[in-house]
């Protein structure tokens, strides 16, 4: 049985209209892997039901980033549903909100390529989330992994994104993205791409570890 979201979500400029009112607009996602726990929700989910109304959201399911890193495929599609489950039991309401699975809109990994190509590699060698994950196996990690932030700038620059909301530990991502962006616009000389503004809240933006409180809380250490 499919996951329901919505039909047909394609990247697409503002609205034209003069007499409507444009909203700002927003776009996050949440991996599909191990369980969400409560910075999940307190650092995103909460704030993406709060602030809906006030926004045009775009929500993401991003299944191409939960597989940088080996993954089951049957466990994988059985958490694409819950999370699917859990954003709509959140309250995040579809009049206000696009919610969508990141590879069924295929332009997410056309534009992921593009900039790569684009991309130089001192930038990703800066990028300090691959290093923590990588540790000193660096030969064997996927490349995947390493061109992470490029896949992720390519969904936020895909639908012209004002505000991307994220946890503190999502910012040089975000700074990497505007960067990107800058460097694609000046180099064709035209404002191809809006330059996002991280969106980072003082409560939530950092939740620590229940299990060793110096770490920040995720799904491998709750």
């Amino acid at each position: 049985m499919p996951v329901e979201t919505n039909q047909n979500v394609k990247p697409e400029p503002f609205a034209s209209n003069a007499n409507t009112p444009v909203k700002k607009r927003v776009f996050s996602g949440i991996q599909p892997t191990g369980n969400l726990h409560l910075g999940n929700y307190l650092g995103a989910l909460r704030n993406w039901e709060e602030t809906q109304a006030m926004y045009d959201n775009f929500f993401c399911i991003v299944d191409l980033h939960a597989i940088t890193l080996p993954i089951d495929p049957k466990e994988l599609h059985q958490s694409i549903r819950q999370l699917a489950a859990i954003y709509l039991a959140t309250g995040l309401d579809t009049r206000y909100c696009k919610l969508f699975i990141q590879s069924h809109v295929h332009e997410h990994a056309e534009m992921s390529w593009i900039l790569e190509c684009f991309t130089p590699m001192g930038w990703l060698n800066r990028m300090t989330q691959f290093k923590s994950k990588a540790g000193e196996n660096t030969d064997s990690v996927p490349t995947g992994l390493y061109c992470y932030p490029a896949l992720m700038a390519g969904d936020i620059l895909l639908y012209h994104t004002n505000y991307v909301p994220v946890g503190d530990d999502q910012r040089q991502h975000v700074e990497f993205t505007r960067d990107l962006a800058q460097r694609f616009n000046s180099h064709y000389g035209q404002e191809i791409f809006t330059i996002p503004e991280a969106q980072i809240r003082e409560v939530g933006a950092r939740i620590m570890s229940l299990d060793n409180p110096s770490n920040k809380m995720s799904k491998s250490d709750p």
